[in-house]
């Protein structure tokens, strides 16, 4: 499924973006973000099945960014949300979502892109933090503990 990969990265870097410019201190979902016109060129040789699917991603991950991040939160060992780098930030946040709302995709899935992603776009030991985080929330998902309601 590299098609799902590219999507992936590409909803990764949108989030990136959205999180670099301030997009937190936004409402809703920036029209420019969503159409790729970033990518210049390249964007007309993107599949539409791979825009859609990073559409989804990133629409659904600012769309449910408080619950998503409180999710986060409640699953970081001895860090401060504050201090996360916006690399990580912006692959745990799709990755949560997509824990959370998209039961479709099975979570060994999820955590592996999410370790690839962040082996290639990440710092050195980046891949064993969201790997650490990301595991931590599945399991608390899968018993049912979530501690944060997905509705």
């Amino acid at each position: 499924m590299a098609s799902r990969r590219k999507g992936r990265i590409l909803a990764f870097q949108a989030l990136y973006s959205w999180e670099a410019s301030g997009g937190e201190q936004t409402a809703g979902i920036p029209e420019n973000l969503l159409d790729f016109a970033w990518l210049g060129d390249k964007r007309e040789k993107l599949d539409q099945g791979i825009v859609d699917f990073s559409r989804l991603l990133i629409a659904g991950t600012i769309e449910n960014r408080k619950k998503v991040d409180s999710m986060i939160k409640a699953h970081l060992k001895n860090w401060d949300f504050s201090r996360l780098n916006r690399v990580d930030l912006a692959i745990l946040r799709m990755s949560t979502y997509t824990l959370m709302y998209q039961d479709d995709v099975p979570p060994s899935i999820v955590i592996d892109e999410a370790i690839g992603i962040s082996k290639e776009y990440g710092a050195d030991d980046s891949f064993r933090f969201v790997n650490g985080v990301l595991d931590s929330i599945r399991k608390t998902l899968q018993n049912g503990r979530a501690g944060v309601s997905k509705t």
